[in-house]
């Protein structure tokens, strides 16, 4: 009976090992690189799904399953595919695969957001089992970066006639580090196995399961008591829930998060149409407070629409400066003062309780340069349809990611203020426009980050936005996991060469 004890405590022990715990907070909804559009089934799709190329740790584009690439012309792009890549059940994957997702993803019954991204596209070849021809209609900015989109197996959807509904988007097969072994089933915990025949190595980290965990206050716990591996934390949590017990046995990873978040204007309005007023209202608002305040100084202020520290961002873009006196000389100039004050309603959404605490701090900045701004809080789909889509505002509270290959034509270009589109503020700006259209058409990194530095310098002249804060992402690991490396990117663009020690 000892013996058997011990061998099950080894065994288990050994399995520990070999296995991270982690959290999801929901569902995923289709586990499908072209069809996830929720950040669990992103996630997952991740793990299970390669591509033909992805960024490196220092937010450079490099080859995932394709060794090499050349242009040779400037609408022309050939691949050429690592030899030896398999799905996961064991058939070669083949440029044929790369032709059929192209093909999948032009059918009409194929509702997906990333169907834009191959809009110039014209057609894509494969001669041979290893390289994969793409011809575009004009030279474009993304010609390579769309296909870091996964790569979905011929063999297995060609005979599915239903995509959006397929069993394949609930136990997916792709080429990717892990594998699942047991279909998606709703609200229940993800196991997903390291793939052995992983083209690169197999993970050293030999499974991963996410644990359904609907709670932040759960998931928090589960995470002091050592039950989770990897999870994030919120600066409160930080500074003021985790002790000196839990930082012995966590390392703590802080970045700036890949999104912002921003007041944005009714532009068609009076007198949000004014650029002098817009800049008004943002000279009157101390960021430093609000990231003080909400994050514990676990945040950095945001000053325009592209990431800081990527190619696209002025290296010598001086900041504007919090100037509530000169918030009020331009208030005066444009007829208001606190006898006569201007007043709006901002309007945001529910259920994001850091939104609604940063309205209250801007409510009473604002109030102290005589502007009287009342908040309005609406359930999410119904802030979309009857607020945000129909253009009924007079300003809103919202977030937008960023990207190091950032695409402004959905913000910021006239064509985007339509019914559904992004430019929901009906930002105009015929100098901004045709620096967009430049840009699609330009393939060279250089010259495309160039004009990408003018847009940025005149959308933050004319201040269609309040842009607040990009908050931080803290990210706490056990410290028994090794190989963890902080990138732009993020912590776990390495993750298959991570490790867990005992």
């Amino acid at each position: 009976m000892l013996r058997y004890l011990l061998l099950s405590l080894l065994f288990s022990l050994s399995f520990a090992s070999q296995t991270l715990q982690r959290s999801i907070s929901s569902s995923p909804t289709r586990i499908n690189p072209l069809l996830a559009t929720d950040s669990a089934s992103g996630e997952i799709s991740s793990w299970i799904f390669g591509s033909l190329v992805k960024f490196d740790a220092n937010g450079s584009i490099t080859g995932d399953m394709a060794q090499s690439w050349e242009f040779t012309d400037d609408r022309t792009l050939r691949f050429h595919l690592k030899k030896g890549i398999r799905w996961h059940d064991g058939v070669p994957f083949t440029a044929a695969d790369v032709l059929f997702t192209w093909r999948w993803l032009r059918r009409e019954d194929v509702i997906t957001p990333y169907k834009s991204d191959f809009k110039y596209v014209e057609s894509v070849e494969a001669p041979d089992d290893e390289t994969v021809v793409v011809r575009y209609s004009q030279p474009y900015f993304k010609a390579l970066s769309i296909w870091m989109n996964g790569i979905i197996p011929e063999h297995l959807w060609r005979e599915e006639k239903d995509p959006m509904h397929s069993r394949l988007n609930r136990m997916p097969v792709g080429t990717g580090p892990y594998l699942m072994k047991r279909a998606l089933a709703v609200n229940e915990n993800i196991r997903l196995y390291a793939n052995e025949a992983y083209y690169e190595h197999p993970p050293f980290i030999k499974e991963q399961i996410y644990n359904y965990i609907g709670d932040p206050s759960t998931m928090f716990m589960m995470l002091k008591s050592g039950r989770l591996d990897i999870a994030p934390l919120s600066p409160l949590q930080l500074e003021r829930q985790v002790g000196e017990d839990f930082r012995e046995k966590f390392n703590i990873y802080e970045r700036p998060a890949n999104s912002y978040t921003y007041i944005g204007f009714n532009l068609r309005k009076k007198p949000f149409n004014d650029p002098k007023l817009r800049k008004a209202l943002s000279m009157a608002i101390d960021r430093k407070e609000i990231i003080d305040l909400l994050f514990f100084s676990h945040g950095r202020p945001c000053y325009g629409p592209f990431m800081p520290g990527s190619e696209v961002y002025p290296k010598d873009f001086v900041a504007p400066r919090y100037d509530p006196a000169g918030a009020e000389k331009l208030l005066a100039e444009a007829g208001y003062d606190k006898k006569h004050p201007l007043e709006f309603t901002l309007v945001t959404n529910t259920g994001n309780e850091i939104r609604l605490n940063a309205a209250q701090i801007i409510q009473r900045e604002l109030m102290a340069v005589g502007v009287k701004m009342k908040i309005r809080a609406m359930e999410w789909q119904a802030f979309l349809n009857s607020v945000v889509f129909p253009h009924n505002f007079d300003a809103v509270l919202l977030g937008w990611n960023l990207s190091l290959i950032p695409d402004a034509y959905p913000l910021w270009h006239s064509d985007s203020d339509k019914k559904g589109g992004f430019n929901f503020v009906g930002y105009h700006n015929d100098e901004v426009d045709r620096l967009i259209e430049m840009s699609e058409k330009i393939v060279d990194r250089k010259k495309f980050a160039r004009i990408y530095r003018r847009i940025f310098r005149l959308i933050v002249r004319d201040n269609p936005y309040i842009f607040l804060y990009i908050p931080y992402s803290i990210t706490a690991v056990k410290k028994n996991i090794k190989g963890v490396t902080p990138s732009i990117i993020g912590i776990e663009y390495n993750f298959i060469d991570w490790k867990i020690e005992d």
